[in-house]
This record gives structure tokens, C-alpha cells and sequence, in this order.
């Protein structure tokens, strides 16, 4: 009732996000819904595609420190829209790469996912700033993991659609009519994302709600002049807390990126299913993720507000959610695509059951850095996003099978257990003292 009468002003801002993690998602999954028809286009092997996929990667772990540096410095609204702009654009410039020469095709297509990676690197360390700032600590899971569900919301609703377009229009087309909606939704977020002081539709009533309940509110106020120091990176890798929280998310991103980049190619490859039909089974399993993504964060809110330890609250849904993601190596033994589908659909539903790691940053990380750490929090995870399609790649051409793949994403979904159970210990907000040497709770 008290959220009710406090105004929703946070939820409006909570839907913009939702829609620019759908785009972002879906400009950095378009290559995997392309790729059987552009592997056959291009005439480039299984190991060639994987470093197609992993472009993405390199470049996005690169920019994760300078782009939570940026949002310290300069605050979220102008770092994250100049970033949207431009990889929407440069997504939309993929599409003409196919009318070039087949070496120069292959070549433009690598740099481009390049600065497609490293212009979109700011994006979850800006989620990260704008849901502390905007959600008190009792609402900020199930924030999260509502902008966090967008990358399955991006597959459901658009590998469909895409597979179509692959089929009726050309490979080509699905990075132009992505660039073209990311460049809209720049104009959009523009004029919509405001600091809650700022905000002109913010009453007193839930900005008083926000203060009281732990909301960062004066986040980029303290952006500025100075901002964080490099010294502060040695702080952040001292911490037992994060490196957990670092390794954990590597591991969930490894599902993450086979699901985003090979996945698709699976069900083609292995299932003999067509692009539309590979397109349709994908949406499935995304679509699973997505509410088991939103379940876990109102199961870690709702355990937090039962008086709940914050250190259960979070860990509980994450290592039961990702248990279950192990359930996709049974793949491996099973005969029909409906039961392929049926895994597939468990073991993501467990994916986004315990995908609280941004829900983690905000709760841990110092205030003065919190951009620092996430984009340091955001480096570590997707090394997997370089690893997972390359390594997934010489598995398939090696052993001219998806056995091997499979095993070795259930492998890190274990891996991950491991990080948040042994290595993350009580989970609390950690102080930046004025000598920066040395962080407490």
C-alpha cells in the first residue's frame, strides 16, 4: 500500500530499461538467428563462426572498466545515450556488409561486432547505477531481475521474427531493422531517463520512500569532478565477496552466451530443424528464462522483507536456479526435439532463477564506485562471452558433435554453485574509507 501511495515514477523508469536491455540483447543475439544463412553466404567454417560470435566479446570486456569509469565521472543519462546511439548504429551497418567482396565481408563483419562490443560495454554498469539509484533495497532484486529478463524477452520475441526475416528478406536484414528500432529507442531514452531529484513527475512522497529504503539517490550528484581513482581496481580485487561474485558470473554467462550464440545453430546442426523453426523452439526456453529471471528476484525480495539475512535472500534462488541449468546436459541422451525443447526450457528457467549478479553489485559495491565495480563485475563475466563461442566452436569441429559443448556448459553452471556457496561469503554494502587502501562492511 505504502508503494502505491508513493507514486510509480520508478516503474516508468524500470520499463525504459526493460525495453533498451530488449534491444541490446537482441543487436548482440542477431548474429547466432543469421548465422546458419550467413555461414553458408560467407562460405566460413564452424571455427570461423565462433570468432565471428566471440568479436562481440572481446571488445565488450575491454570497455567494461572505461565505461563504468564514465558513468562515475559523468553521470549516467550522457554516457549511456551516446552508447545506445552508437551501437545501434553500427549494428545497422552490419547489414551491408554481405554486398562487399567475401574476404572484405568476413573482415568488416569482425571489426563491426568489435565496436558493436565496445560501444554496448557501458550498458549493464549503467542498469546497474540507474536501479540503485532508483529502487529501494526491498524492490531492487525484482528490479533487476526485470531488466535483466529482457535478454530472454529479446530471444522470445525476436528470434521468431527474426528466423522470418532471415528466410523472406536475407540475413542482412535482421542488423538493419535492429539498428533502425536501437536508434529510435536513443530518442526515446533521451528524453525519459532523469536522476530521481531531477525527475519532474517525482513526488516528495516516493522520493522520501526511495531515501528511507536505501536508494542511492544522489548517485550521479557525486559524479564529477575527480571521480573514481584506478587505485580503487586493487581494492575491488582484494575483496572475497566479489571475486565470488566475479567468478559466479563468468560461469552463468557461459549459458548465457552458447544461448546467444550457438544455440540457434544447435537446433539447426543437431536437431535438423529449419531457421523459422529453430527461431520458434528458441523462443521456448527464452521465454522460461524470463520468468524464472522476475521469480527470482521477487523470491529474494520476498525473503528479504520476511526478515530474511540479505546474505540468504540473494543466495538461495541463485545456486537452486542454477542446479537446475545443469538439467540441459540431458540433451545429450534424449532422442526428440520436444524433450530437447523441454530441457532446454528447465535448464533456462534455472538460468534466470539465479541470475541475481546485478542485484550483487548493487549491494555490494561502494557507492563512490559503483560504476567502477559493475563495469569491473561486468569484465569478468563476459570473458565468457570471448571463451564460450570460441572454445564451443573447436568442440564441434573437432568431434562433429554438440555432446561435448553441452557438457561444458553444464559444467560452469557447477562451477558457479561453487563460487557463490565456498568462495562468496556474508553478503554487505562495502565502504570506500577517505584513503581508498582498504574496504569494511
Amino acid at each position: 500500500m505504502q508503494a502505491a501511495q508513493s507514486g510509480r515514477v520508478r516503474y516508468r523508469i524500470l520499463l525504459m530499461l526493460f525495453l533498451v536491455t530488449t534491444v541490446t540483447f537482441a543487436d548482440r543475439s542477431s548474429l547466432s538467428i543469421a548465422g546458419t544463412a550467413l555461414q553458408a553466404g560467407l562460405g566460413i567454417d564452424a571455427v570461423a563462426l565462433g570468432y565471428i560470435f566471440s568479436a562481440f566479446g572481446w571488445a565488450y570486456v575491454i570497455g567494461q572498466i572505461p565505461g563504468g569509469w564514465l558513468f562515475d565521472r559523468f553521470g549516467t543519462k550522457p554516457v549511456y545515450t551516446l552508447a545506445l546511439f552508437a551501437w545501434s548504429l553500427l549494428t545497422l551497418l552490419q547489414g551491408f556488409v554481405g554486398w562487399l567482396p567475401t574476404t572484405w565481408a568476413v573482415s568488416s563483419l569482425f571489426l563491426l561486432r568489435l565496436l558493436v562490443g565496445f560501444a554496448g560495454a557501458p550498458c549493464f554498469p549503467g542498469n546497474a547505477r540507474v536501479t540503485a539509484s532508483w529502487f529501494p533495497s526491498a524492490e531492487r532484486a525484482t528490479a533487476t531481475a526485470i531488466a535483466g529478463s529482457a535478454q530472454y524477452a529479446a530471444t522470445a520475441l525476436f528470434a521468431p521474427l527474426m528466423g522470418w526475416v532471415v528466410q523472406a528478406l536475407g540475413w542482412q536484414f535482421v542488423f538493419i531493422i535492429l539498428g533502425c528500432l536501437g536508434l529510435a529507442l536513443s530518442l526515446l531514452w533521451l528524453k525519459n531517463l532523469y536522476v530521481p531529484r531531477e525527475h519532474p513527475l517525482l513526488g516528495a512522497a516516493e522520493l522520501q520512500l526511495l531515501e528511507q529504503g536505501g536508494a542511492l539517490v544522489d548517485l550521479d550528484q557525486r559524479s564529477g569532478a575527480g571521480g573514481p581513482q584506478w587505485r580503487h581496481l586493487r581494492l575491488l580485487l582484494t575483496q572475497r565477496t566479489l571475486l565470488g561474485i566475479y567468478l559466479g558470473q563468468y560461469c552463468n554467462n557461459a549459458i548465457t552466451y552458447f544461448f546467444l550464440t550457438w544455440f540457434p545453430v544447435y537446433l539447426i546442426q543437431a536437431r535438423g530443424m529449419s531457421i523459422v523453426g529453430a527461431g520458434f523452439a528458441a523462443a521456448v526456453p527464452a521465454i522460461s528464462g524470463c520468468i524464472g529471471g522476475v521469480l527470482g528476484g521477487l523470491l529474494s525480495d520476498g525473503l528479504l522483507r520476511r526478515g530474511h539475512s540479505l546474505t540468504l535472500a540473494r543466495k538461495l534462488p541463485s545456486v537452486f536456479g542454477l542446479l537446475l541449468s545443469c538439467s540441459l546436459v540431458l540433451c545429450i541422451f534424449v532422442e526428440s526435439d520436444a524433450a530437447v525443447v523441454a530441457l532446454m526450457t528447465l535448464a533456462f528457467f534455472g538460468k534466470g532463477l539465479g541470475s541475481l549478479g546485478w542485484t550483487l553489485v548493487a549491494d555490494t559495491a561502494p557507492r563512490q564506485i559503483l560504476g567502477l565495480c559493475g563495469g569491473l563485475f561486468n569484465t569478468f563475466g563476459n570473458l565468457a562471452a570471448i571463451t564460450t563461442p570460441i572454445i564451443i566452436g573447436y568442440l564441434v569441429s573437432l568431434t562433429g558433435s554438440f555432446d561435448g559443448a553441452l557438457l561444458y556448459v553444464g559444467a560452469n553452471a557447477l562451477l558457479a554453485v561453487v563460487g557463490f556457496t565456498l568462495i562468496v561469503g556474508r553478503i554487505h554494502r562495502l565502504e570506500l574509507p577517505a584513503d581508498g587502501r582498504s574496504a569494511a562492511a
